[in-house]
């Protein structure tokens, strides 16, 4: 069985003035870009959005996703997702821009064995008036062997992060009410903002995520996040760290997604 499908949208930067000023025009355009780069987590979730529509809470209670980005996506740029269904549970989807360039490409499926999901460590939360140190592949060698700061997160409130430009348009499912689940924007979300929170970085870069789903997350969950580091490593000028984010129910303690991160915290030449 395999199928292709299309969907397109218009591109939504939902971080323009994110303390990571990458996704601002102004120094985009100082390291090349045409302007503010599209958030990698809202790149994902445009990945994954037709295996929504089509694989529904299944997906969200145990699914899995593997995102790559490769190229730069931008603010009011039209893009298509196409998706290569290669069976009833797992499939391929590749994001490309107007101007044809692929900026991102997904394995996603439905994990029949779950594994086993981690335990909540009770890593110390981060102090109210925390203000993270700069990184260097020093400060991340010290977190690995000292522990990261964890944090607390919950999706919901006055202005619940969205990845389209119309709320109409997501998933029924995903619908910011109650009785809506938490999107992938968000929960990948967290951990951009637990890597940021312990280390400053700026600008600094997502290339990549692979996460698995344990459990629906409902609107207004209280979230734990625990964050370790795995690796630091150089490639072709920039500087990378690779990290492993689990999330917690915050009432019932149980692992809602396991999520590994690889950004460049440092861009060649900056």
């Amino acid at each position: 069985m395999e199928d292709m499908n299309t969907w397109s949208a218009m591109a939504l930067n939902t971080a323009p003035d994110s303390q990571n000023r990458i996704h601002g025009d102004e120094l985009a355009k100082e390291y090349g870009f045409e302007g503010g780069l599209v958030p990698g987590v809202t790149i994902s979730a445009y990945l994954v959005h037709p295996l929504i529509n089509l694989w529904g809470k299944e997906w969200l209670n145990r699914g899995y996703a593997n995102c790559r980005i490769t190229s730069p996506l931008y603010d009011e740029e039209f893009f298509e997702v196409k998706s290569n269904i290669v069976d009833e549970t797992h499939a391929h989807t590749t994001l490309i821009r107007s101007n044809g360039v692929v900026s991102a490409n997904a394995e996603i499926s439905i994990t029949k064995d779950l594994p086993k999901p981690p335990v909540l460590r009770t890593d110390k939360l981060v102090e109210e008036n925390f203000i993270p140190p700069s990184a260097t592949k020093e400060v991340w060698n010290e977190l690995k062997t000292n522990g990261c700061k964890a944090f607390k997160f919950a999706w919901g409130g006055e202005d619940p992060l969205i990845y389209l430009r119309d709320v109409s348009d997501l998933p029924e499912l995903l619908q910011p009410i109650e009785g809506g689940f938490s999107n992938l924007c968000f929960l990948l979300g967290c951990s951009n903002w637990s890597l940021s929170g312990n280390a400053y970085m700026n600008p600094w870069v997502h290339v990549q995520t692979i996460s698995q789903n344990y459990s629906a997350v409902p609107y207004g969950t209280p979230l734990i996040a625990e964050m370790e580091i795995n690796s630091v490593f150089e490639k072709k000028g920039h500087e990378f760290v690779d990290v492993g984010v689990n999330l917690f129910n915050g009432e019932d303690q149980k692992c809602v997604m396991t999520i590994n991160l690889i950004a460049i915290y440092k861009l060649r030449g900056s």
